[in-house]
């Protein structure tokens, strides 16, 4: 296996492939390469280290250094953290009386004290003209001087590394894992797909690939090694032609193709040929994406290939030159003509669009015998309806009932980006719903497995179904948008660290706290550098050589119901510019000290990339019990091109916030009750005891000494519980 396959099986399964290499006395280096784990927050289990302790010191070194390297990365190790405050969180002075320093030593200094002077003058000082602001005023082995060492503490998170099967075993498994989900891949599973389909191209492949951009990333291998395409419709081809430029395989942003050789244009151009020889009317699929198509068409030369007739008519139709009847546009017109009834039994040839269509199929019935109609059409076709489907139709009518129209809907786009607008519908008619929510839980009973034992991790029942890719983002301890999970310490720390590209760049890292009436009481931001509840590491402006931002928090003090961090893009390159850009939060006891970041302490990183200017990965929620909890976002606010600043999107931020708190989130508790009926018994796991046989262990973290024959569920794989 390539070495650079082995960090990808880490982070998607927290399994260390089983290192091979020559026998001997590896004991003692397998325990030193478990304490430098130790102290980042990761540890061997017993099994693997076991298995390195019979290993050659050599093999276990070399093991050892490759696996710190990937998970100082996982946790956002593998940067200096430096903070502008050198002793941070203490001595960070009032934000007037630092600025007010800030100008006294512009004025002491002979190079920046007449444009100071001049600037006074007019009553306008810009903080980016004063030498000693935005830029670090020592170095980072100064910084980690002035701080005493992490006290250990019960809470300090471990993330166990387990031992794993045979390294080509692991990497056929994550492959087929991966190209055979039944949910979307978010950006780092479509990223790590394309080596894995690369390396696994002649090996044994998913029976299905039922998400068409894992299907195209699949066709960019194959292509590449010559063997055949996987189409089913002319837009597969597109998505293909999309990958082969490095383009958006979700076909969301518009591509730039490139120049393709002569082989790879009649590839392409048979493999539409293909598709519409077999089923004409797929040619209705062009007009969706009719300008893609052309612009396809000027790289492909469809022209100079007369013998795949069906190929060019894909193109015709893209001119407008020739015509294809759309599916949608048949339905489109028996709604117009309001025959809903007809427009329903039209839609059972397409069952997943009936599903989709339901709400609004229900809205536009003017009988009660329409409604029967629809609801009918929908039972009849719930069993050729995937099961993300299901389950999406099925969090939708959790929110469709009377009373719990909230008067706005929140609309994220599959890059993160978030609007709302008012929700005037009508709430979907009870009996309807009732009926619908009894249809979608039977099919979905039907599909899930027998699980045997089920053991359940109580924390992760509130942790949302991955029904999007988006719905989640790429690093450690991230959960999908809607889970809540609970937070366990009396110190929080946000962190933020960037580096630009080519161009100076500017992100502020802030956080606003808003009471149960989401109204702002206060905020932590390079404005406001102190507050009751915390604060601010101080502002760096700059980062050529990467750059960082803490928020300090004390949970006890604050004064409102919710913590809402966010990175702001000030100035210069945006989150998908920049080099590197990531986000995340630590916990630590009261009385634990320590550096601005420390790896054990990281519950949370995630890396920042999306569209906009201003970036939500989650807030945090003050329960009626007192507790404090994550409640996961994902969200990214289109911003202004410059100099957004936390005061400027309290009302956006707050409105946003609201729609995802008070919407209700389908979760794994859901799916645990419906697997529930099957179980031969379910238990709710302690943290500590596992049963002696095999279970179905559905958790946060795979607990150690579990029965080998035992099915795990954890984030990293919760896609496996959408049933196909």
């Amino acid at each position: 296996m390539p070495h650079h396959l082995e960090p990808m099986v880490v982070r998607h399964t927290h399994r260390l492939p089983a290192p091979g290499g020559p026998a001997g006395e590896g004991g003692a280096a397998a325990r030193q390469f478990d304490a430098a784990l130790m102290s980042v927050g990761f540890k061997l289990s017993a099994d693997l280290l076991a298995h390195l302790s019979g290993l050659a010191e050599e093999a276990v070194v070399d093991t050892a250094v490759r696996t710190l390297g990937t998970v100082r990365e996982m946790v956002g190790d593998h940067v200096r953290h430096n903070t502008y405050f050198v002793d941070f969180p203490a001595n960070v002075p009032d934000t007037f009386d630092f600025w007010m320093r800030c100008i006294a030593e512009a004025l002491a200094d002979d190079a920046s004290r007449a444009s100071t002077t001049a600037a006074l003058r007019t009553g306008v000082v810009d903080l980016l003209t004063l030498p000693s602001y935005g830029d670090y005023r020592h170095t980072y082995a100064e910084m980690l001087a002035a701080h005493d060492e992490l006290t250990a503490a019960a809470g300090d998170r471990m993330t166990v590394l387990h031992l794993g099967a045979a390294p080509a075993d692991e990497v056929t498994a994550l492959y087929l894992a991966l190209a055979g989900s039944t949910t979307p891949l978010g950006e780092e599973g479509l990223r790590d797909l394309g080596p894995l389909a690369a390396h696994c191209v002649g090996g044994p492949q998913p029976g299905a690939i039922p998400v068409r951009e894992s299907r195209a990333v699949v066709n960019l291998a194959r292509l590449d090694a010559g063997a055949d395409l996987l189409l089913d419709t002319v837009t597969d081809v597109l998505r293909l032609a999309c990958a082969l430029s490095g383009g958006d395989v979700t076909l969301v942003a518009p591509t730039r193709f490139r120049a393709l050789s002569r082989r790879t244009r009649r590839a392409l151009l048979a493999g539409l040929d293909a598709v519409v020889a077999a089923a004409p009317d797929k040619l209705a699929d062009v007009t969706a994406h009719r300008e893609a198509f052309k612009r396809l068409g000027e790289r492909l030369h469809p022209h100079e290939y007369p013998r795949w007739p069906h190929a060019a008519d894909v193109f015709a139709v893209a001119r407008g030159e020739k015509e294809a009847r759309s599916f949608d546009g048949r339905v489109e017109e028996l709604l117009g003509a309001n025959d809903v009834t007809g427009a329903a039994r039209l839609l059972t040839a397409a069952p997943g669009k009936l599903f989709r269509s339901l709400d609004r199929l229900l809205r536009a019935c003017r009988t009660q015998d329409e409604r029967d109609a629809v609801v009918a059409a929908a039972e009849q076709v719930a069993p050729r309806v995937s099961g993300r489907v299901l389950l999406s139709v099925r969090e939708h009518l959790l929110n469709r009932a009377d009373g719990t129209t909230v008067g706005r809907r929140v609309f994220v786009n599959r890059l993160g980006g978030a609007w709302v607008t008012t929700d005037t519908r009508p709430p979907v008619p009870p009996s309807e719903r009732e009926r619908l929510i009894a249809a979608v839980d039977a099919e979905t009973r039907r599909r899930l497995p027998a699980p045997g034992h089920l053991l359940i991790d109580p924390d992760v029942l509130d942790v949302a179904l991955p029904l999007s890719g988006r719905a989640t983002a790429a690093g450690l301890g991230v959960l999908p948008r809607g889970s809540l999970s609970p937070v366990d310490g009396e110190l929080l720390r946000f962190f933020v660290h960037w580096k630009q590209t080519a161009r100076s760049t500017d992100f502020d890292l802030s956080a606003l706290v808003l009471d149960a009436s989401y109204q702002t009481v206060c905020w932590l931001s390079y404005t406001a550098l102190t507050q009751v509840e915390g604060e601010h590491s101080g502002d760096i402006t700059d980062a050529p050589d990467g750059a960082s931002e803490f928020i300090n928090l004390r949970l006890g003090a604050v004064r409102g119901d919710f913590i809402v961090p966010q990175v702001n893009v000030y100035s210069g390159e945006g989150f998908e510019q920049v080099e590197e850009s990531l986000f995340g939060f630590m916990l630590r006891d009261g009385e634990q000290h320590g550096r601005p970041f420390e790896a054990r302490t990281v519950r949370m990183k995630s890396e920042l990339r999306g569209p906009a200017r201003v970036a939500l990965p989650l807030a945090f929620v003050r329960g009626r019990d007192g507790e404090w909890r994550a409640k996961w976002l994902h969200l990214y606010l289109r911003g202004d091109p410059d100099s957004n600043r936390v005061e400027g999107n309290r009302v956006s931020v707050a409105t946003l916030l609201r729609g995802i708190v008070e919407r209700d989130h389908l979760t794994v508790r859901h799916l645990t009750d419906l697997m529930g009926g099957s179980a031969t018994a379910t238990t709710l796991w302690d943290g500590t005891t596992v049963p002696d046989g095999p279970v179905t262990f559905i958790g946060l973290e795979r607990p150690e000494g579990l029965h080998p024959d035992s099915l795990v569920v954890t984030p990293a794989n919760l896609r496996d519980l959408i049933p196909g």
